[in-house]
């Protein structure tokens, strides 16, 4: 149950964090821009990676559990009950978010939002749907890939937390403008649940687009690490 408890709680954070510095701040062309979004995404991991990882792992993203399933570090049960404390945790992050913007008396749900990602109008390029479905693929890829690669080796268990918290940054950075860059469902279902509208209707893209990405990860993580 710690293990479900600590995935409830890393998810909250880097919801909160991640996505709170997007709404509060003004997005893209807000305080803090692209590059500072993207480090507060990538901070979460970072923080909560030295907190929760030797309990959880701190997976704190149903992507990355799908691509410990599919490598064999855990089991289908596991991954279910994962899922569950990752999403219910977004949940608990974007509805603290939305109390603090409906809190405020120069912040609106309706001009800042909660950080939800999407495509088309209300991407800020205008990405298309099969456009922002790949984006997420490859960005998911990146991430994922990376994850298990830092994650697969003892030695590197010291500086993993750091690792993958700037690959998160990083992919970020492309990212942000495209389609808010997600590689995260629950990231992704939590603002779209509360919003609805066009955040929900698109919410598929940055449902399907991660664990596709993930799937792949993982599939090319194996071929390329299996024992000769």
């Amino acid at each position: 149950m710690k293990k479900y408890v600590c995935e409830f709680i890393g998810t909250a954070v880097l919801v909160l964090f991640g996505c709170g510095a997007a709404a509060i701040t003004g997005g893209i062309p807000g305080t803090l821009g692209i590059l500072g979004i993207a480090i507060a995404f990538g901070l979460s991991i970072v923080a909560m990676a030295y907190v929760i990882g030797n309990i959880s792992g701190c997976h704190i993203n149903p992507a990355v559990s799908l691509a410990m399933l599919i490598d064999g570090r855990m089991s289908a049960k596991e991954f279910c009950g994962y899922v569950v404390a990752q999403v219910l945790g977004a949940l608990a992050g974007s509805g603290i978010l939305y109390f603090i913007v409906s809190s405020s008396s120069s912040l609106s749900i309706a001009a800042n939002g909660l950080g939800a990602n999407g495509f088309g109008d209300a991407s800020a390029v205008g990405i298309s749907m099969i456009g922002a479905l790949i984006v997420e693929i490859v960005l998911t890829f990146v991430f994922i890939y990376t994850i298990l690669g830092v994650t697969s080796d003892p030695d590197k268990s010291s500086i993993a937390g750091i690792v993958i918290g700037l690959t998160l940054a990083f992919v970020h950075i492309l990212g942000i403008s495209l389609t808010g860059t997600s590689v995260n469902p629950a990231r992704s279902l939590a603002p779209a649940l509360l919003l609805g509208g066009t955040a929900l209707s698109q919410i598929w893209v940055f449902i399907v687009g991660p664990f596709v990405g993930a799937a792949l990860a993982a599939l090319v993580f194996k071929c390329l690490n299996k024992e000769n």
